[in-house]
């Protein structure tokens, strides 16, 4: 299944016209890019996923532990921060293309409610089994796939507002969030529910099984909704050279933003910097950003760089933004399949080679998490090429939702 993002791929055909024809190259890039930038945070995900599937045993902390965590696993930890914001930035950009196609606007509030609602429901069952391996799982994890979809519900319903109102919203949502990090509701007492799910993480449902919210709302329904107003950016009459100086403007001021406010804790962060024994690792404490949920530094960060990188793929073309773009055209296929996989080979280790941490089987050094990551890459390529053509010349109505 796809979300909103990869529909910037299913666009109407161009109109009959001289015009159409001169600009065709700028169009397809336009769109190919946003495929591309996805298909390169599936990649990094999956990076992330090999680590907590055979690098379990060594726990990461929000935020983590720069004293104890090492060096190539904290990078790598952060390397994914990318994933998440810039991925719910793209579906709400690609849900602006869905509803501003060549042939005139349309609503986008059904397709966006239904596919919610769909990713939902994917979340809570064959995703919540694969990361369990049992069903009913003990404990269903609200996670990413869930909170894309509830943003994807949210902006179904708000996106024909004045474009003001958005963005006055996005802007509180994501600048406001980190003034009520201090509010915290225990189990038991009144609001906790409903807070838990907007703001704090923590168990809503004893079970059985357990329901955990992992991905608290609040920031990605703003994030969600600054996709869609950066939208008219990738209108097909957008100049491309306008495109670039705007993004870039925009990620320079967002990480210029970050200096200020990190480099002098003034707010943004529930965790201060401070300066370590060394320069790796005051690094380290300077990055180290609290996800969950994503702090306004963290926001900053990763998508200040989303937009420097977003200009600048769009005018790289080779092999490989082939490739990603490629993987990118069908990201939820290839999220589930890559689960799945990684599912299958834990339980053949721990078969063939025995469990060597608890019920797991688990490397003795993080390394190994980068071959095994590329191999999967490179297997992985081909049944989602497959499926992304399937796709592409289908015409049955479901696969608009798969």
């Amino acid at each position: 299944m796809s979300t909103p993002g990869s529909l910037a791929t299913e666009s109407p055909p161009r109109a009959d016209a001289p015009a159409a024809a001169a600009t065709s190259a700028v169009a397809r890039t336009r769109i190919e890019v946003i495929d591309v930038l996805r298909g390169l945070i599936m990649v990094i995900m999956l990076l992330d996923h090999v680590r907590e599937t055979f690098y379990r045993h060594v726990p990461v902390p929000d935020p983590m532990d720069v004293a104890s965590t090492q060096p190539l696993l904290f990078f790598t930890r952060t390397l994914a921060h990318f994933c998440a914001p810039l991925f719910v930035f793209l579906t709400g950009l690609g849900a602006w293309l869905y509803a501003n196609p060549a042939s005139g606007p349309r609503s986008a509030t059904g397709f966006l409610v239904k596919r919610g609602l769909l990713l939902v429901f994917l979340e809570v069952t064959v995703i919540s089994f694969v990361w369990t391996g049992e069903f009913p799982p003990p404990v269903i994890w609200l996670q990413v796939i869930w909170a894309i979809g509830i943003c994807m519900i949210f902006l179904g319903l708000v996106h024909s507002l004045p474009r003001w109102v958005l963005a006055t919203v996005a802007l509180a949502l994501i600048f406001g969030h980190n003034a009520f990090s201090s509010v915290h509701v225990a189990p038991g007492e009144a609001g906790y529910i409903p807070w838990t799910i907007l703001h704090d993480r923590g168990f809503i449902a004893a079970g059985p099984p357990k329901l955990r919210v992992s991905y608290p709302l609040v920031p990605w329904l703003g994030v969600i909704v600054l996709g869609w107003l950066a939208g008219p950016l990738f209108a097909r009459t957008m100049d491309p050279a306008r495109r670039a100086r705007i993004l870039t403007r925009v990620g320079l001021a967002c990480l210029g933003l970050l200096a200020v406010l990190r480099g002098f804790n003034i707010y943004g962060e529930t965790l201060p910097w401070t300066v370590q024994p060394d320069f790796l690792h005051t690094l380290m404490s300077f990055i180290n950003f609290t996800k969950y949920p994503p702090s306004l530094d963290f926001l900053l960060f990763t998508l200040g760089v989303g937009f420097l990188l977003l200009p600048r793929l769009e005018r790289v073309g080779n092999g490989l933004t082939h490739a990603l773009a490629v993987i990118g055209s069908a990201p939820m296929f290839f999220y589930v399949f890559h689960l799945y996989v990684l599912l299958t080979l834990q339980l053949l280790l721990v078969a063939a080679l025995g469990a060597n941490h608890g019920d797991r089987f688990g490397l003795g050094a993080y390394w190994p998490v980068w071959p095994i990551s590329l191999a999967m890459i490179v297997a992985l390529y081909f049944p989602t090429r497959a499926f992304a053509r399937y796709k592409r010349t289908s015409r049955q109505a479901w696969v608009r939702y798969f």
